[in-house]
């Protein structure tokens, strides 16, 4: 049993513009992508406005057996093309003037580079709409949204550490944009819903193998996510999609879920998201896409998150979840978001349960397996570090949830929140639907430190961290050693000029703007790694030289390989 699995994030940040409050937020998040290229070379460092490889994308494959046919798709469901900004319409649509298509590829520094942002004026069609950072990550539009998909990762808190990091690239975009003559002032925002209708995701993506069944995974998962919240929940002002309700609740997403199991990501969301896309070796790996976590500023909240989401799916994979069915999921999901009392029960097979009382079965599942393991009749292994101090947060985390629940407030977002919410509702005599305590809401979540409601509880010493500053400033410039991810990072980094497009499982190279591109696959997350490929990235003497030595490499298979050198320092 271990949390040391390959883990990625995405957050999707909610975008304002006080000036204009009816402004696109397609154009919006187009001009902060553009931005972000423009203070990271101006600052002589390089990102990658490559096209974004879309050949080995496959959203509307359904884990159930069957394929979506497109003319029955929603618009936001064509994620394998960058047309589908194409699919927003109303207010978020792209003004008619801005051409969203990826642009060809410029080295950075170049002059063709620079003339591709940075801001929408007329006369400047083409202008970039996905980035490759040298940290391994994506930042694009996602429709309406500007999207930091995180590098992945081996384990759960390098998963947060990179995510977090997706907070600092957002914050620097929006500065510099700042200094841009016309700019609006933009304000970014690490939640998941605007309150009068609209919500946006912060997905977690986890590499289970592909003879897990499917069936397995949503009887085992769909109990834990519902309760899941109360760990890791982001608290919300309002009850309801629209907010029509006063009150407060602990999920931001709760209310935005309709089914149990679905393909869709925008509407109809479904609690187990179906979308059979590996971004991997399809006969060995399956990605399960979960669509169904807040968007945590708490570091602690978001471990937590990911941590015993990875220790649940190796229940799963060992036949040891625990057997628990809800009568009705989508129901006991409002239900339990909608009690910050946490005394709610939920209709299960084995009776009312509260969320407390469901975690402690999988928790102690989790418990039980980790001991066999350790034990004599085992294979004799503990768990590592991080899966032991998973194991003890989230047993301490639930005592602390079922002694009083205002002593999370140290660790869990929406017990933060809600703590501040009744201090200002005890000082001013407030009832739930005023508006000030929407706007508080909406503070916690802002991303700039010094007015964001989370940042000055840090700075108070009033929530736990798990990284210091040094180390999220390190993660959103250097990428992950331990997959593939550090190979797209830094060919970003050190050889942008030869980077023609990429993908998490593709990497698209030339040596010269003439020569004929040279694709390399990347089917195994645990390839590409800085102990495999640095040589020849380092070594290489030319353009094809280096694309020979790395072609050489992944194209060995796992098991003809020598084991790499140890370097002095491991």
């Amino acid at each position: 049993m271990s949390v040391r699995r390959l883990i990625g994030m995405e957050t999707e940040y909610g975008i304002h513009a006080p000036a204009n409050p009816r402004a696109s937020h397609v154009a919006l998040s187009i001009e902060l992508v553009n931005a972000y290229a423009a203070a990271v070379t101006e600052d002589g460092g390089t990102v990658a406005g490559a096209e974004w490889d879309y050949r080995s994308e496959s959203p509307l494959v359904d884990a159930r057996g069957w394929v979506l046919p497109r003319s029955a798709a929603h618009p936001s469901q064509l994620t394998d093309s960058a047309s589908a900004l194409e699919g927003v319409s109303g207010p978020d649509a792209a003004p008619a003037d801005v051409a969203v298509e990826e642009p060809e590829f410029h080295p950075p520094g170049t002059a063709e580079w620079r003339g591709d942002f940075f801001t929408l004026r007329e006369g400047q069609p083409r202008l970039l709409t996905n980035l490759v950072l040298t940290n391994g990550a994506r930042f694009y539009v996602d429709h309406a949204h500007p999207e930091y998909s995180a590098p992945e990762t081996l384990g759960a808190r390098r998963a947060v550490l990179y995510d977090v990091a997706g907070d600092l690239v957002v914050r620097r975009a929006a500065q510099r944009l700042s200094r841009e003559e016309g700019s609006p002032e933009l304000l970014l925002y690490k939640n998941n819903t605007d309150s009068k209708s609209v919500s946006y995701g912060a997905h977690e993506n986890y590499l289970v193998p592909r003879s897990v069944s499917f069936d397995a995974l949503t009887a085992g998962l769909i109990p834990f996510f519902v309760v899941r919240q109360v760990i890791c929940g982001a608290g919300r002002v309002g009850i309801g999609p629209t907010s029509a309700r006063p009150g407060f609740q602990i999920s931001q997403r709760a209310d935005f879920f309709e089914e149990q199991v679905g393909l869709e990501t925008t509407v109809r969301r479904p609690i187990i998201n179906t979308r059979d896309e590996p971004h991997a070796d399809i006969d060995r790996h399956r990605r399960l896409h979960v669509i169904i976590g807040d968007a945590n500023m708490s570091e602690y909240s978001a471990w937590l998150r990911v941590g015993t989401t990875a220790l649940v799916l190796d229940l799963i994979e060992s036949g040891t979840a625990p057997e628990v069915t809800l009568l009705d999921p989508v129901r006991a999901l409002k239900d339990v978001s909608h009690d910050p009392t946490l005394r709610t029960r939920v209709a299960t097979d084995r009776g009312p349960l509260t969320a407390l009382q469901i975690h402690r079965l999988y928790l102690e599942a989790a418990r039980a397996r980790a001991d066999e393991a350790a034990g004599p009749e085992g294979p004799g292994l503990a768990p590592d570090t991080e899966t032991a101090e998973v194991l003890a947060a989230w047993s301490n985390l639930l005592d602390d949830l079922e002694a009083d629940v205002s002593s999370a407030a140290d660790r869990v977002d929406w017990v933060a929140k809600l703590g501040l919410l009744e201090s200002y509702r005890r000082r001013d005599g407030l009832d739930w639907d005023a508006p000030l305590l929407g706007m508080i809401d909406l503070q916690y979540a802002d991303v700039r430190p010094e007015k964001g409601l989370y940042h000055r509880l840090v700075r108070a010493g009033r929530m736990r961290r798990l990284f210091t500053d040094e180390e999220v400033a390190r993660a959103a410039q250097d990428p992950p050693e331990e997959t593939r991810a550090w190979l797209r990072g830094t060919l970003v980094a050190r050889r942008p000029e030869l980077l023609a497009g990429a993908s998490w499982d593709q990497i698209l190279l030339r040596p010269h703007p003439d020569a004929p591109i040279t694709r390399l696959a990347l089917p195994e997350p645990t390839d590409g790694t800085r102990a495999q490929t640095e040589g020849p990235v380092t070594r290489a003497e030319d353009p094809r030289a280096l694309i020979a030595g790395l072609r050489e490499i992944l194209e060995t298979g796992p098991d003809q390989r020598e084991a790499p050198p140890r370097r002095p320092s491991d």
